[in-house]
């Protein structure tokens, strides 16, 4: 599997499976078993998704060795505050069965975050956590953030995909040594995203779908993904994606598409910030 260095000389797997929207235990623990299965080996949660426990019961009844499995989990905005926060990472990490994650991000930039922030150090310093980040931070909290810590983020994990490909947060991320993680990698459909002709007719010229063609992109833009799926079939293709490379001028054209917009939602609208915050009290 193909990897990337974050700041701290961690390897982490450029491909991964993302388990949001799917609280299901059974159904949960079904579909990480299978995407181990199919090779998979970086893992996606957090505490929003309810699914702590079904990864972690999948993971113990792979019998892979757990040193092998690039685990990531997230803070939520109720648990934040450097007390709540240090609380929530040992709970985290017994639904999880595990005595270490691999990367433990803030979840969202809301709440006191900074005492959150204070508490993931701790747990790096410890042990904890191999690597610490945020997520859906954008430039201006991302640099409030690793302007004022002993340790600056070191991943970042955006809505990216083809639709808004985050070209000046990269920038900014670049510039603190972040690592770009997505989120949303199909923009789960929006924007008529399966049927999008360039990426069709890259798919025809390649002997690729949409969805690998649309993986394949990203990834060659040093971008780490997560894409999410209950169906095997769906994550055995998501993860053939290295036995072929984007020419130049394909990737041009598929940049070409990026609307530097979000699908999704916007931190610097006042309704969506807050339904959010709302969503952590």
């Amino acid at each position: 599997m193909q990897t990337v260095k974050l700041n701290n000389g961690v390897e982490m797997p450029i491909l991964g499976f993302g388990v949001y929207q799917i609280p299901e235990r059974k159904e949960c623990e079904q579909a990480v078993a299978d995407a181990l299965s199919v090779g998979y080996r970086l893992l996606d949660t957090a505490q929003a998704y309810h699914n702590e426990e079904a990864v972690g019961a999948a993971i113990k009844n792979s019998g892979i060795d757990r040193k092998d499995i690039f685990l990531v989990t997230k803070i939520w905005i109720s648990n934040a505050g450097e007390e709540k926060a240090a609380k929530s990472i040992d709970e985290s990490m017994q639904k999880l069965q595990t005595d270490y994650v691999d990367l433990l991000l803030i979840h969202q930039p809301f709440n006191d975050y900074y005492g959150t922030w204070h508490a993931m150090e701790k747990a790096y310093k410890q042990g904890k956590a191999r690597a610490i980040g945020v997520s859906n931070f954008y430039p201006d909290r991302l640099i409030d953030l690793a302007q004022f810590s002993d340790i600056p983020p070191m991943v970042n994990q955006v809505e990216t995909h083809i639709f808004n490909q985050q070209k000046e947060a990269r920038k900014i991320m670049q510039k603190y040594h972040t690592q770009i993680m997505s989120w949303g990698p199909f923009a789960e459909g929006r924007n008529n995203f399966f049927q999008n002709e360039t990426l069709k007719e890259l798919g025809q010229k390649y002997g690729k779908s949409v969805a690998q063609v649309a993986l394949r992109f990203l990834t060659q833009e040093n971008v780490i993904v997560i894409p999410k799926s209950v169906h095997k079939e769906r994550m055995e293709e998501n993860f053939n994606i290295f036995d072929f490379s984007l020419s130049a001028e394909d990737m041009e054209k598929i940049r070409a598409l990026d609307t530097g917009k979000s699908l999704f939602f916007s931190h610097y609208d006042p309704q969506t910030v807050e339904f959010l915050t709302s969503l952590g009290k």
